[in-house]
């Protein structure tokens, strides 16, 4: 059993956080379908009274409101903003025609800094997040603008999320051998139904000393156990905003459910165990519009997940991973090591020196 205050270290760095980090998107109804100011401040109070210490949002996030809802929260609460990793992400345009507004150049993102720490009052960040590829803006220039806000002490930690493992790459090594600012952490989407990320980006990750933190754990729901088989499922506003699962979806859906009933718990909760317990996961990222949905997510932290319970969720969602991923797990072990135990694991013999011996 683990708890929120079960802080773990991130990425490289002397950043401690919460196995669960609170994200805001769903922060205020102006998008029709969010939880009102007065949810949103029972939910932060719940997770920062239990021991949670990460509170995620963006510049994008209800137009600008979700960052409004935050600061006002802290705002009336001297002194306890200094207790939580407060972040925030630049990249989106809530300026519509301007060319400047958005992206990652450096005018950009010092202006997008500057209105976002205007809504949170706060003259700092603790991690600024670039929140997408700006494909038109050198990455140097993006990654010494941050260096520069960082030695303004207006950052603290730089992070990224929804990018390319090259990207990303190649932003680290640059900040490296550059002595700028590192990349600390990774945000990306990760679930039983979304698993292509362990192709490149999570072992990029650990390669490199980056923290992850996934998104959308639950996939949009579908992981939540509101869809069932043969019916509509139990949230209307879900059912409204995404397609039904596919198929191959229902298969990992049914194995949640099963290991949930196995254990006595609820769906969401073994699909963030799930997720919790791969090893390049930092903290989980939930989202929730009701204090009650927060609870239940919260609860996860209560499971371990057994290793038979986890190759039952393993088998249904293995995904079918961009080359040379599947050489670079298979055959690549047994062609450079076969015949030998490294690491613990024995390596069978490459098929083809079976039975030969060394010739020329």
């Amino acid at each position: 059993m683990t708890s929120l205050n079960s802080y773990i270290t991130l990425g490289r760095s002397g950043l401690r956080v919460s196995p669960l980090s609170l994200g805001t998107m769903t922060f205020g109804e102006d998008n029709g379908w969010g939880a009102s100011p007065e949810t949103s401040e029972a939910m932060l109070a719940e997770y920062l009274d239990r021991g949670g210490n990460v509170v995620d949002t963006a510049n994008i996030y209800t137009n600008g409101h979700s960052e409004k809802i935050v600061g006002d929260f802290f705002a009336a609460r001297p002194g306890r903003r200094e207790r939580v990793v407060l972040s925030t992400k630049f990249f989106a345009n809530l300026h519509p025609g301007d060319p400047n507004g958005g992206g990652a150049g450096r005018k950009a993102l010092i202006a997008q800094l500057e209105e976002s720490l205007r809504r949170l009052q706060t003259d700092y960040v603790d991690l600024y997040w670039m929140h997408g590829w700006d494909q038109r803006a050198p990455i140097a220039e993006t990654l010494r603008a941050l260096d520069d806000l960082v030695a303004a002490g207006k950052v603290r930690y730089v992070g990224l999320s929804d990018v390319p493992a090259w990207v990303a790459a190649q932003a680290q090594t640059i900040a490296f051998f550059r002595g700028w600012a590192p990349v600390t952490a990774l945000q990306l989407e990760y679930s039983l139904l979304e698993r292509t990320p362990e192709g490149e980006l999570l072992p990029m990750a650990e390669g490199l000393d980056i923290g992850v933190l996934p998104w959308s754990p639950l996939r949009g729901g579908q992981l939540s156990g509101k869809y069932v088989r043969d019916g509509a499922p139990t949230d209307s506003l879900r059912a409204a905003l995404r397609d039904g699962p596919t198929e191959q979806e229902w298969v990992v859906i049914d194995a949640v459910a099963r290991v949930a009933a196995e254990i006595g718990v609820g769906a969401a909760e073994v699909a963030l165990a799930w997720v919790r317990s791969q090893p390049a996961v930092t903290s989980t990222l939930i989202g929730a519009r009701t204090v009650e949905q927060l609870r239940a997510n919260l609860a996860s932290l209560e499971i371990t997940l057994t290793p038979d319970q986890l190759a039952a969720l393993d088998e249904p969602s293995t995904p079918s991973l961009d080359f040379p991923a599947a050489i670079t797990a298979g055959v690549g072990p047994m062609l450079g090591f076969g015949g030998t135990t490294v690491d613990g694991v024995e390596l069978p013999v490459w098929p083809m020196l079976l039975n030969s011996a060394i010739r020329y």
